[in-house]
């Protein structure tokens, strides 16, 4: 029993449940598409399906990651101890979980529509494809935003089965949040990176990060301000966006000087973010 309970303790850890922020930066744009998909009335067994699948799919999305890096984290002084690098889980396990946690997921999309199913196929790619990137291109923080970013759409074909011009829009709009946040987050392992030949747009970006993730910062808030045109936003949902501007602001603030503690507190205040752009559409759509 001991061991059992052990076994799970482990791989509750790989798969990162203990460690929510992941969940609910990749649940925020699932709910800002839910919520304009459905006029502020999302159907139930959608919302449960999409807020589920969030979860599971990040924490096989964990799992994966860590099964790909197991040869890097020992090295990294951040990821060390996670279950695999330190030998309390085996990657053949790891595999096991990964797979188990997948069909779970599916198991879940099967109750929507035809072309939500399908739409799932691209998420399990994604997300099984993504943590591989870091070898192959400069620019895996922009990949993971497609993975992350995917719900999006699944969440407008679940609620209307279709997909309208809106949902690619803040699709654009939730890859490269996705991207400015992830690079906060590879900012903190940038001298680990470089050591062990791990490439990330931290790197890429080099003296200029700030300035880019700053550009990119104003192009997500003046496509979330398209996205508000095409769904004839009231004051709700701008006031949201001027206080996720003032987040991106902090978090400039917060990176000013690369110091490792402070990027990924501006990293981990993306939740913030995520969440005042859902309560302005919150809202929004319970006063109209």
């Amino acid at each position: 029993m001991d061991r059992a309970i052990d076994r799970l303790r482990q791989y509750w850890i790989l798969a990162r449940f203990d460690k929510p922020i992941g969940i609910l930066i990749l649940l925020w744009p699932a709910l800002w598409a839910l919520w304009v998909a459905s006029d502020g009335k999302p159907d139930v067994l959608v919302l449960t399906v999409i807020c589920l699948g969030v979860v599971l799919m990040r924490a096989a999305g964990c799992v994966i990651n860590d099964y790909a890096d197991r040869d890097f984290d020992p090295h990294v002084q951040r990821t060390q101890h996670r279950p695999i690098a330190a030998g309390k889980v085996k990657p053949k396990e790891a595999l096991l979980v990964f797979v188990a946690l997948c069909l779970c997921a599916f198991g879940l999309v099967l109750l929507l529509n035809s072309y939500t199913i399908l739409l799932s196929f691209v998420a399990a790619f994604l997300a099984a494809s993504y943590p591989f990137m870091k070898r192959y291109t400069q620019l895996p923080q922009a990949y993971l935003g497609i993975a992350f970013g995917w719900a999006v759409p699944m969440a407008f074909s679940a609620q209307l089965n279709s997909i309208p011009p809106v949902a690619w829009v803040m699709y654009l709009a939730v890859v490269l949040w996705a991207l400015v946040y992830d690079t906060m987050y590879a900012m903190v392992d940038k001298e680990d990176d470089l050591k062990i030949g791990v490439k990330s747009t931290a790197i890429l970006f080099g003296a200029y990060d700030r300035e880019i993730m700053g550009g990119l910062q104003l192009v997500i808030l003046g496509l979330l301000m398209t996205v508000g045109q095409m769904i004839d936003a009231n004051w709700p949902y701008y006031g949201g966006l001027l206080l996720a501007a003032g987040l991106s602001v902090y978090q400039q603030k917060l990176i000013f000087h690369r110091e490792k503690t402070l990027c990924f507190k501006a990293f981990l205040n993306n939740n913030w973010f995520g969440l005042v752009v859902f309560l302005g559409l919150l809202v929004d759509y319970w006063l109209r």
